[in-house]
């Protein structure tokens, strides 16, 4: 990635674009597909109110690969990580990485501005959308409410219009009552009031009827002494009937109320029943999600880059252990059954403890059958001064210091410990961390019969068998040939989720180094170590490993009967195997020590193996 993957479409005299238009941004990021191909370049474009990614530019012609709406769109700038930042829409999930920490801050401030423009911020997005979303939904709540919520209440609301009636009848009975009751009340005062009158103003009247009814006024008319003007209305009301009513009334909202009553009650077990069982769905979802939970702690994949090796990372160690685990198990199986498909039965050659290996005899048949053999072996013997290259220094250390060091017994001061011991093959591990890293040195001592140490060594240095032999290498390729006997090779080893993947840049050279004393066999050496490349940089995608490896073989030749020619029968080759190797990275040291004294074995039996398997019935290569 560089600055200039980063372009826009607009410019200054561009034409504004609509509502819901924006000018497009394209630019290449790195974006974390899987656990298993982690980072990988995506060209990303920013337009139309979306982020979509494709695998190139040349294959936009077919359609995107994934794509956001920007409209709900959360950006959130890693926490330690300054190149990444995340884009989440609901469950959905990009992890994207930018060159750097400005290209980073420049996609973010693109896609919020985006957003901006296109209507989808906090306060643009009430405005412009806010109206038409209240509309809709509360026209929706209301038909549903009612269709579909009062259904099961219909009984309720029959005996709830039927207290509205009753209501209406008993307020109209309460009123014409009322009328009665306010014209009694207004009858007796106006008798009290009439009566105190004639009392006070007897005199002024000339006469009265016996009947009391009427009175003869001075002017000779006749008026009432008692006038009733409500008298009809009074005979109008039936008191008797509306007290009936009245109580019928009552009557029937009381059993009303009653009815409403059991109703409720009714329907008060329902929704209790109800809500036990919405108790017991949550309870038994409570329970599967801490289920689930559990689960996918377990899991061999989590699906985020958070999940897995780092300074930062969420999974714990005995998650992570767990996890590096499953992955070489299923890594095995999967080699089982590669294995048993192609059909491949190692030929297993048993060792006579009772045989008499000579150490003389090898060096003498070294020689004469090298000469027999060597149209065989694309190799000649190696010496210092046969092989010039740039690393030459280098190789030649290293392989005075195997010399000196690897082939010592492993005994006395060295505190090497034993790790697993198989028949002949023995590792042995010391112990050694620097700065948290695990950087313990192995070794590893083995008796193959029916190979000579040249075959060994070949087939581990020749780069043409590694793949029939190798399986926890992903890639490899040979990346400068210094000599004859000297490469340089780049190889990525697989992943193992949730350890990131490593890759390896290293010189690789053979040598026979020829032995000055008759009484001791030629030794054959193939030296691997870490070297820096121009045309090969650490990335981002991978975590360059540093590696010292050394494969030392000599071979013993035990003496044919008779006159019979040396056969395989008559040949062993002992091997030391030393590793040291630093794996850089945040693994916990725990793992490591795991993965290696899990993985060390095996690779040496599998590789000692496939020699036999390729040297069986072909002539003796010393």
């Amino acid at each position: 990635m560089s600055d200039q993957s980063w372009n826009s479409s607009s410019s200054d005299e561009d034409v504004e674009p609509e509502l819901g238009q924006s000018d497009e941004s394209t630019g290449t990021l790195s974006k974390w597909t899987n656990y298993i191909h982690g980072w990988q370049d995506r060209l990303v474009v920013l337009s139309n109110n979306s982020l979509s990614y494709y695998k190139s530019e040349d294959e936009r012609e077919y359609g995107c690969r994934g794509s956001l709406c920007l409209k709900k769109a959360v950006i959130t700038p890693h926490e330690f990580d300054e190149c990444r930042f995340d884009i989440c829409v609901n469950d959905s999930i990009w992890y994207l990485r930018a060159e750097n920490p400005e290209h980073r801050d420049q996609w973010i401030k693109a896609i919020e501005d985006h957003k901006t423009e296109s209507g989808y911020s906090s306060e643009n997005g009430l405005r412009r959308h806010g109206s038409m979303v209240s509309v809709t939904s509360t026209t929706s709540g209301f038909s549903t409410t009612s269709t579909s919520s009062f259904k099961k209440g219909h009984r309720l609301r029959e005996k709830l219009a039927e207290m509205e009636t009753f209501r209406d009848i008993l307020c109209r009975q309460v009123d014409t009552l009322q009328r009665y009751f306010d014209t009694c009340a207004d009858g007796d005062c106006r008798d009290e009031f009439q009566r105190d009158r004639v009392d006070d103003d007897v005199e002024d009247f000339t006469s009265s009827r016996p009947d009391g009814d009427y009175l003869l006024s001075s002017n000779g008319s006749k008026e009432k002494l008692f006038p009733l003007s409500n008298s009809k209305e009074l005979n109008g009301i039936d008191f008797k009937g509306e007290a009936i009513t009245f109580k019928a009334t009552t009557a029937g909202v009381l059993s009303t109320l009653s009815h409403c009553i059991e109703l409720m009650v009714k329907r008060e077990e329902t929704w209790q029943k109800r809500l036990d069982k919405e108790m017991e769905r949550r309870r038994r979802a409570e329970e599967a999600y801490k289920s689930a939970l559990c689960e996918l702690k377990k899991k061999s994949h989590y699906g985020g880059p958070d999940y897995e090796e780092g300074p930062n990372s969420l999974i714990n160690e005995d998650e992570f252990f767990d996890a590096v685990e499953a992955a070489l198990d299923k890594q095995d199986r999967i080699e089982e059954q590669s294995q048993s498909e192609k059909c491949r039965t190692t030929r297993t050659i048993p060792v006579t403890p009772g045989d008499n290996f000579s150490s003389v005899s090898t060096h003498r048949y070294s020689i004469k059958l090298h000469s027999h053999t060597s149209s065989l072996s694309s190799l000649d013997l190696v010496s210092a001064s046969d092989d010039v290259h740039r690393f030459s220094a280098q190789v030649e250390e290293l392989v005075n210091n195997h010399m000196t060091y690897s082939l010592q017994d492993v005994g006395g001061d060295a505190n090497w410990q034993l790790l697993v011991e198989e028949g002949e093959m023995k590792v042995y591990r010391r112990e050694v961390e620097e700065n948290g890293v695990v950087l313990d040195p192995l070794k590893a001592t083995h008796a193959v019969k029916g190979v000579t140490g040249h075959e060994v060594c070949h087939y581990f240095w020749d780069t043409t068998f590694r793949s029939d032999w190798e399986t926890t290498v992903e890639s490899f390729n040979v990346v400068e040939t210094l000599s004859d006997n000297a490469v340089i090779v780049y190889q990525t080893q697989k992943r193992v989720w949730p350890a990131s993947q490593r890759d390896v840049l290293y010189v690789s050279a053979i040598r026979k180094i020829v032995s000055t004393n008759e009484n001791y066999p030629d030794t054959w050496l193939v030296c691997n170590f870490s070297v820096d490349h121009d045309n090969y940089p650490i990335s981002n995608r991978c975590i360059r490993a540093k590696i010292n490896v050394a494969m030392i073989c000599q071979t013993m030749v035990s003496p044919p009967e008779g006159d019979k020619e040396i056969s395989r029968d008559n040949i062993l080759c002992k091997i030391t195997y030393v590793a040291n190797v630093n794996p850089g990275g945040w693994a916990p040291a725990s793992v490591l020590r795991t993965v290696a004294r899990r993985e060390y074995p095996k690779f040496l039996r599998r590789f000692t193996s496939y020699v036999q398997e390729k040297t069986s019935g072909n002539p003796i290569l010393f």
